[in-house]
C-alpha cells in the first residue's frame, strides 16, 4: 500500500504502531458469549495466574501494554432487565481492574498497564493515591483511561441517584477532577522532597512538601497528596470519547485516544478535530496525541481457514448478550421492536441515525434488523473485525493507518488467550516486514510513557502538555512555583 501524504503533498514515514492488548476483567468482553467455545479461558479472569500468564505472553512479543476496560454497573438497557447480561455473560460479573496490575508488573519488566477508572464516583485524593501507588509498583509502568461512566445502573448503585449526571455536566467535573489530581500528583510534593537523611533524622523535607488548598465547584481538597511523587509524576493519560465536550477534554488532557468505530471513514473527522484544537486551542502538537483504534483480527494461513475460524466462533456469540452491551453502549433497547423489523425506517430518531451509522457501509439493499445489530457486535463489540491472512489484515490495518490517522491499535479477542497467539504468531511478523513494528522496546525496563514515545528520559509528561505546569521540579522553592489553578 501507498504511503499517505502530508497537507504539502509528500509522503509521510511510516508509522511505528502502538499496539496493546484490549480487555476487561470479565469473560469474553466485545464478544459475549465466546466463554461458551472449548478453547477459550476468559471465564478464568478471576485468578490472578490468568493475567500473570497474559502479561508474559504480550512482553514476550513486545506489546506495548495492556489497556483494561471497565464498567461499574451492568448492562440493564436491553429488555429494561439485567438479566440478559446475566445469563449471557455480557461484561458481567466484571471485577476491579487495577488491583491485578502490580501482579502482572511484577513478572515483566517493559509491558505498560493503561487502566480505566471513572471521575464520577471517587474523590479525587482518593483516586490519586490509589494510581499513584500502583505507578509506584509497576516502576512506571501504569496509564490512566481517563472516563466519566455512561451506564445510569452504575449511578443507582455508587451515587444514589436514579440517573447518572448529564453528559457535558460529567465532563465539566472531570476538567476540574483533572486539576485537582495534576496537583496531588506533580504540585504538592517537589521532586527531590524524599531526601533519607540518616544523619539528621529527616526521611521528607518539610519544604518540598505543600498542601494544594483546592476550592472549585466540585471539589474542596486541601492536601497535601499522602503519596510521594511517582516514576512518572503523572501516569500516562489515556481517553475515549468523541462527544464535543469529549473531544475538547481530549484536546487537552489526553496523551492518546481510544477510539471505536466500525469504519475508518466514521472515525476520521474526529481525529482531525481533537488533533485541530490540540493546535489551536491549548498550543500542542496535536500530532503527538496518539489514536489508538478498536480492531479485533480474525487470522488465519489462509483466507479461507481465517474464515472458517470466524464461522466457529459465530456458533458461539450470543445475541442477547449484544443485544444487552448494545443497550448499554446506546441507551436504546432493541426488544421493543420485531424480529424483521427495519431499523432505519422506525419512529425513533434515535435509533434511525444509530443503526445508519453501523450500517452505513454495508451492502447496498441489506436489511438491518435488531439481528443485524447483534451479528455486528457480537464478536469485536463496537470495532471492525478484519478476517484473512496476515498479509490481508495488515492491509486492512494499513487503511485505518492511512485514512483515519491512527498511531496503533488496541486489539480485542475472540478467544482468550488464543486471538492474541495468533496476532503474536501470524499478524505481528507481517507488521513488522513491513516496517510498522518494532523489534524490541524504544527503553526495555523503562515506564509506559517512554516506550510510549519511544524516548528515554520521557518519563514526564511532554513540556507542552498542561500537566507539566504543575510539575514541581527538583531545588525549586515553593515561591518560585506557584500551583496553577
Amino acid at each position: 500500500m501507498s504511503n499517505p501524504t502530508d497537507e504539502s503533498g509528500h509522503s509521510r514515514p511510516k508509522k511505528k504502531l502502538i499496539i496493546n492488548a484490549f480487555v476487561e476483567m470479565c469473560s469474553g468482553h466485545q464478544s459475549p458469549g465466546l466463554w461458551r467455545h472449548p478453547s477459550d479461558q476468559s471465564h478464568n479472569f478471576t485468578s490472578v495466574q490468568h493475567w500473570i500468564e497474559l502479561a508474559k505472553l504480550l512482553e514476550s512479543a513486545k506489546f506495548h501494554g495492556i489497556f483494561i476496560a471497565d464498567v461499574l454497573g451492568g448492562y440493564d438497557v436491553y429488555r429494561n432487565s439485567l438479566t440478559p447480561a446475566i445469563v449471557s455473560g455480557a461484561q458481567w460479573p466484571v471485577n476491579e481492574p487495577l488491583s491485578v496490575v502490580p501482579a502482572m508488573a511484577a513478572a515483566t519488566t517493559s509491558l505498560g498497564f493503561g487502566v480505566t477508572v471513572s471521575t464520577s464516583y471517587e474523590a479525587p485524593y482518593h483516586l490519586h493515591r490509589r494510581l499513584a501507588t500502583v505507578d509506584h509498583l509497576t516502576n512506571g509502568r501504569l496509564g490512566w483511561n481517563i472516563v466519566t461512566s455512561y451506564l445510569d445502573s452504575a449511578a443507582r448503585n455508587i451515587a444514589g441517584r436514579e440517573k447518572q449526571v448529564a453528559h457535558d455536566e460529567r465532563y465539566e467535573q472531570a476538567e476540574e477532577y483533572l486539576r485537582v489530581m495534576y496537583k496531588l500528583f506533580a504540585s504538592s510534593w517537589r521532586d527531590d522532597a524524599v531526601v533519607l537523611d540518616r544523619e539528621r533524622g529527616v526521611y521528607t523535607d518539610p519544604e518540598a512538601v505543600r498542601q494544594i488548598n483546592h476550592e472549585g465547584k466540585f471539589f474542596s481538597v486541601p492536601g497535601p497528596a499522602i503519596v510521594q511523587p511517582t516514576p512518572q509524576r503523572v501516569p500516562l493519560l489515556l481517553q475515549a470519547g468523541t462527544s464535543k465536550a469529549g473531544k475538547l477534554f481530549a484536546a487537552q488532557h489526553a496523551e492518546a485516544i481510544f477510539v471505536s468505530s466500525h469504519a475508518p471513514q466514521v472515525c476520521a473527522k474526529n481525529i482531525a478535530e481533537v488533533r485541530q484544537l490540540a493546535r489551536e486551542k491549548f498550543g500542542r502538537d496535536g500530532s503527538k496525541i496518539k489514536v489508538l483504534s478498536l480492531v479485533t483480527p480474525i487470522l488465519g494461513r489462509t483466507d479461507e481457514e481465517a474464515k472458517q475460524k470466524l464461522a466457529d466462533y459465530r456458533k458461539y456469540a450470543s445475541t442477547e448478550g449484544a443485544l444487552a452491551l448494545f443497550g448499554g453502549w446506546t441507551g436504546m433497547d432493541l426488544s421493543k421492536y420485531g424480529d424483521d423489523e427495519e431499523l432505519r425506517e422506525v419512529e425513533s430518531n434515535a435509533v434511525r441515525s444509530t443503526v445508519d451509522a453501523y450500517a452505513r457501509f454495508s451492502p447496498p439493499g441489506s436489511k438491518w434488523t435488531k439481528h443485524t445489530v447483534a451479528e455486528h457486535v457480537s464478536i469485536g463489540g463496537n470495532g471492525p473485525i478484519l478476517v484473512g491472512t496476515p498479509e490481508q489484515v495488515a492491509d486492512g490495518l494499513e487503511a485505518w493507518i492511512n485514512e483515519a490517522d491512527v498511531d496503533g491499535f488496541n486489539f480485542g479477542y475472540a478467544l482468550f488467550p488464543g486471538s492474541f497467539q495468533d496476532i503474536i504468531d501470524l499478524l505481528l511478523p507481517e507488521l513488522r516486514k513491513r516496517g510498522l513494528f518494532w523489534d524490541d522496546y524504544a527503553v526495555p525496563g523503562g515506564t509506559y510513557r517512554e516506550n510510549f514515545y519511544g524516548a528515554q528520559g520521557q518519563k514526564y509528561p511532554l513540556e507542552e502538555h498542561i500537566a507539566s505546569k504543575y510539575h514541581w521540579r527538583a531545588g525549586v522553592p515553593a515561591e518560585e512555583h506557584k500551583i496553577p489553578e
